[in-house]
C-alpha cells in the first residue's frame, strides 16, 4: 500500500472540497431561486440580460454565463415558453436574435436576487472582511489558471483589465438590490428605478 504524501493528500482534499462546495451551492441556489419560480439557469439568464442591457444578444448571454450558445439557447426556449423572456429580432441585423425580460421575468428577478444575496451574506458571515478578500483573490487566481488551461495563449492580463472595467457595472447593478433589513421584506417591493 502506497502512503500518499501530505501535498498529494491536500491536493485531493482540495479537489473534492471544490466539487462538493460547488454542488452544494448549486443545490442551495436551486432551492432559493425555486421559491420564485426560477431555476438557477433561468436566474443566470435573467441576470445576464439585466447586466448586459436589453435587448441582449444570445451569444453575449452565453459568453457572460461561460456556457455554450447551444445550451443557453435551450434554456431560453424553456424561458420563452414560461413567459420569462421574449425573443426580438435585431433591427440592424435581422439574423441576430436578442432577448428582453418580460414583466413576469422582472417580477421574479428582484426577489430572487435579494434571496440569493441574503443567502451568500449568511454563508460568508463567519469570514472576516480580510478572509473574504483573500478567498476572492485565491479564487480569481484559480479562475485565470483555468481560463489559461482552456484557452492556451489567452492574454489573462487583458481579461483581468476587462473584468476590472466590468466591476463598476456589476456594482451599479448590485446597488439596485440593496438588501432590506428583514427576511420578510425581501419578498416584497418592486425594482428600484434605474438612474438615467
Amino acid at each position: 500500500m502506497t502512503v500518499k504524501s501530505e501535498p498529494e493528500n491536500l491536493t485531493l482534499r482540495f479537489w473534492r472540497l471544490m466539487y462538493q462546495t460547488y454542488t452544494l451551492l448549486k443545490r442551495c441556489e436551486d432551492q432559493i431561486f425555486g421559491e420564485y419560480g426560477l431555476t438557477t439557469e433561468q436566474y443566470g439568464v435573467l441576470v445576464s440580460i439585466e447586466y448586459l442591457g436589453e435587448p441582449a444578444k444570445v451569444t453575449d448571454v452565453a459568453r457572460w454565463l461561460e456556457r455554450s450558445t447551444n445550451s443557453v439557447s435551450m434554456i431560453i426556449d424553456r424561458m420563452v415558453k414560461a413567459g420569462l423572456v421574449k425573443r426580438v429580432r435585431d433591427r440592424k441585423d435581422r439574423r441576430a436574435v436578442c432577448l428582453s425580460i418580460t414583466s413576469k421575468g422582472e417580477n421574479a428577478l428582484k426577489p430572487a436576487t435579494l434571496g440569493g444575496l441574503e443567502f451568500i451574506q449568511k454563508i460568508l458571515s463567519p469570514l472576516s472582511s480580510e478572509d473574504r478578500r483573500t478567498f476572492v483573490s485565491q479564487l480569481e487566481t484559480l479562475k485565470y489558471d483555468l481560463l489559461s488551461y482552456l484557452n492556451p495563449g489567452v492574454d489573462t492580463e487583458k481579461v483581468k483589465r476587462n473584468e476590472l472595467e466590468k466591476k463598476a457595472n456589476l456594482r451599479k447593478w448590485l446597488d439596485l438590490y440593496a438588501l432590506p433589513s428583514t427576511p420578510g421584506a425581501r419578498r416584497q417591493g418592486g425594482r428600484k428605478k434605474k438612474a438615467m
